[in-house]
């Protein structure tokens, strides 16, 4: 999505911090539908390759768990080149991510995982226990490492008034349930409108009938322009200073489950996306309904609420010293991928 214009042309967030970008492969993302992102993967399988034959890798580093991953897995598996997979064994059961996450498990060599039952889980799935590391989830050390804006610098930036109690959307498609993304982001839609609150709507991804869900988000911030504003595209700073900042988190993205807790931000999480994540004590779930999701809202920014979040500790920030990243660059840069790296034994648990 770096690439498209639709999703903010990320790529120059990329370029303007200095980082070399030594190939584009545009893999022309819509959110559309799933014929669609199939043919996106495809056109991505054969791209990659061509890419990694001319830069020879010794590794291929993947994160997550989106569905675009498996175009450089692909790739890299059938050119021989090991993979070494950031936060598998994490389930979300109600999208295919679950499923794509798991593949590229199988697919990789070297593992690191962000909680110590993900890593378990990784070598359940046959793993060598060697080869999985916990180092927490590296996407939060720029928690510890870079400062936040101010509430009166984000409102600058947003060019939008915080005021409490103020609420940050993030909603993606469920993708195990087909055709449902209109009637669901009606139901938030609803809720969030009879709360009362205020909030800043960030664009859904990719994934199949995205495309339906940004559209209903950009009709109701047009509808109602002195509460709801959206934004394509916040950034890592401005995302994560709303964070910091406002009263609630809503919808369903991961972010409420890994980031939220280091901010003691209430999160309330919406359906089945993120099914069988771990998580902290700030989530409250609720079904996809109008009802369900303002009680959700008014548990949230109850007082009482808030306050048993004091002291909270975020599962997947398990160093608190933002090192992560550091610590499996350490690993990447020590292994020896000479001789028989590539030929796994299947681990198997103990009887």
């Amino acid at each position: 999505m770096h690439l498209s214009p639709e999703f903010g042309l990320t790529v120059r967030e990329i370029e303007a911090s200095g980082i070399k970008i030594d190939e584009r492969i545009d893999l022309g993302l819509t959110g559309t539908s799933g014929l669609e992102n199939a043919e996106s993967v495809g056109r991505g399988v054969t791209e990659f390759a061509k890419a990694f034959s001319k830069l020879r890798p010794e590794i291929v580093v993947l994160l997550g768990d989106r569905f675009e991953l498996f175009s450089p897995a692909i790739a890299a598996l059938l050119l021989r080149i090991p993979i070494a997979h950031i936060h598998g064994g994490e389930r979300s059961e109600g999208a295919t991510d679950e499923a794509v996450r798991h593949a590229i498990t199988k697919m990789s060599s070297i593992h690191f995982a962000a909680t110590a039952s993900y890593r378990r889980r990784i070598i359940q799935m046959g793993e060598s226990p060697r080869s999985v590391h916990n180092f927490g989830a590296p996407g939060l050390d720029q928690l510890h490492t870079s400062r936040s804006l101010t509430r009166r610098e984000l409102e600058q930036e947003l060019g939008f008034p915080l005021h409490d109690p103020f609420a940050l959307v993030t909603y993606h498609p469920v993708t195990r349930d087909a055709n449902s993304a209109a009637a669901q982001v009606r139901c938030l839609l609803a809720a969030v409108n009879a709360s009362g609150l205020s909030a800043v709507f960030t664009m859904a991804n990719a994934d199949a009938e995205g495309a339906v869900i940004n559209a209903h988000l950009i009709k109701a911030c047009a509808r109602h322009p002195k509460k709801f504003k959206w934004f394509p595209h916040l950034g890592h700073r401005r995302y994560l200073s709303c964070l910091k900042h406002v009263s609630v988190m809503i919808g369903n993205s991961s972010s409420g489950l890994v980031e939220a807790p280091s901010f003691r931000l209430p999160v309330v999480n919406i359906g089945d996306r993120q099914r069988g994540r771990e998580r902290a004590a700030n989530i409250i779930d609720v079904p996809c309904t109008r009802d369900g999701i303002l009680r959700g809202i008014k548990r949230a920014i109850s007082p009482r609420f808030r306050a048993s979040l004091r002291g909270m500790h975020n599962p997947y920030d398990r160093f608190h010293d933002g090192r992560a990243s550091e610590r499996i660059k350490n690993v990447l840069r020590d292994i020896d991928v000479s001789g028989d790296f590539l030929k796994k034994s299947f681990h198997d648990l103990p009887q």
